[in-house]
């Protein structure tokens, strides 16, 4: 399997975004958003998900940070899908359980083509910082829209919202890496008996 990357822009009235991964990275990030604590989270996707993960984002922050936040969300799906190409062996499914300290989330992804996010996550405040819990969802969202995938999302215990977000976050990261590392079992075969994902 040759090494996965991709670089996708993407460019609207209300943002301007930059996006490089390398799915078979270490880790590596650089982050220019203007959202320190999206930023701390996607920190987490590229630690656990042995991602290099590069995101660059202008946007309309003096409204809010939902036009950012979601479109960051896209940019990200849709470098994902690029770089994984036509997805010939690899697990396709991946899950994980992450905790950190009284809480535990469990994320579950399907890179089946089909976009759904099943996402059960109930903060007991509205914002962390300056971070509007809110948000975490249209990422989610995104994401979940351009890069075709099912993903469940469930917060199973918590009590600090900064500690349910971080631990969906490195679930989410954990998850993906399972998915679309390589099964030497199913090497340039497709995981479908449809013949295409």
């Amino acid at each position: 399997m040759t090494v996965r990357t991709a670089q996708v822009e993407r460019n609207t009235l209300e943002t301007q975004i930059k996006v490089a991964v390398n799915l078979d990275g270490n880790g590596v990030t650089s982050f220019q958003t203007g959202l320190p604590f999206l930023e701390h989270m996607l920190d987490q996707i590229a630690r656990h998900g042995s991602i290099d993960l590069s995101i660059e984002s202008h946007g309309d922050l003096h409204i809010d940070a939902h036009h950012s936040v979601e479109d960051i969300g896209i940019t990200l799906g849709q470098a994902v899908t690029k770089a994984l190409g036509d997805k010939k062996g690899i697990y396709r499914y991946g899950h994980a359980y992450c905790p950190l300290d009284e809480s535990l989330s469990r994320v579950v992804v399907d890179f089946s083509g089909r976009p759904g996010l099943f996402y059960e996550v109930e903060f007991k405040r509205a914002w962390i910082g300056n971070f509007d819990v809110d948000l975490f969802k249209e990422f989610f969202q995104g994401f979940v829209n351009h890069a075709g995938v099912t993903l469940h999302i469930d917060n199973l215990k918590g009590g600090n919202a900064h500690h349910i977000a971080e631990t969906v976050f490195k679930a989410f990261g954990r998850a993906v890496r399972m998915a679309i590392s390589p099964d030497p079992r199913m090497a340039g075969i497709m995981p479908s008996t449809k013949g295409s994902l």
